[in-house]
């Protein structure tokens, strides 16, 4: 009877997440392209996840892989400009014309140069406090600390990384001016998301592509969550919703 008292006041103090489409919602459109994300957000996405690459001329654009071009003749992204890539490579200042200046960007910075100037386009367009940038390496992440005060610095990680040492991980992380952490959907338990929550640090997890991983991910609290199916993400948080309101409902008790 207690373990069912304390799961209900866990899911009452859960935060509303992020529901962020990973490249744009890849299960209903073409990555990483204006369609993708327009589509995402049409079907209930709350934040928008892409890659970052700079070009030769130093413009920010977003694709998952670093190389364009038929399979025998691909060429890197930094050895292109802007105006020599396809067409549905969509810079990061495409993008945020077409959405809300306060949609949650989430940008993974393929391109560990790519930190600033990723924070100044956003800057003209709209609040630095919307977007959360990840990379797997927290020197990168803490040397843009000083280019922005409000830009949320995500560590995008996983468990077998971490040599088991969480708690210096957690203490490592907030004494740099990290914002928080990212890992897959299988390495999340509640222990982890309490321990990171000690630390101030938000709990993100990707990949969660099946009904029962976004389930599991909304049920722990996370603060957002990463998934190529935004139907998936929007039914599954509905369905905690609906729950919580039973919850606390006098037939629920």
């Amino acid at each position: 009877m207690m373990g069912s008292v304390m799961a209900r006041d866990a899911e009452r103090r859960a935060p509303t997440p992020i529901l962020f489409a990973h490249r744009g919602g890849r299960a209903h459109a073409p990555e990483n392209t204006l369609e993708a994300f327009r589509l995402a957000v049409r079907l209930g996405a709350t934040g928008l996840e892409s890659d970052v690459w700079l070009t030769a001329d130093g413009v920010p654009v977003l694709r998952h892989d670093g190389r364009v071009g038929p399979r025998l003749r691909r060429r890197p992204i930094r050895s292109l400009t802007a105006a020599e890539l396809p067409s549905e490579v969509p810079s990061l200042a495409d993008l945020l014309t077409e959405v809300d200046a306060e949609l949650p960007l989430s940008l993974d910075l393929k391109d560990p140069e790519a930190g600033p100037v990723t924070i100044a386009a956003v800057a003209a367009a709209g609040p630095t406090s919307r977007l959360w940038l990840c990379h797997p390496e927290v020197d990168v992440l803490s040397g843009l600390r000083d280019v922005d005060r409000s830009v949320r610095l995500v560590h995008s990680t996983r468990l077998d990384r971490l040599g088991g040492a969480l708690e210096r991980h957690a203490v490592d992380l907030s004494a740099a001016g990290l914002d928080g952490v990212n890992l897959p959907e299988p390495d999340w338990t509640g222990g982890l998301v309490a321990l990171y929550r000690r630390f101030d640090l938000a709990c993100l997890g990707w990949d969660a592509q099946h009904d029962r991983q976004v389930d599991r991910l909304l049920a722990l609290g996370l603060d957002g969550v990463f998934g190529d199916h935004v139907d998936r993400l929007v039914d599954g948080l509905a369905r905690r919703e609906t729950g919580q309101r039973r919850s606390r409902s006098p037939s629920g008790q």
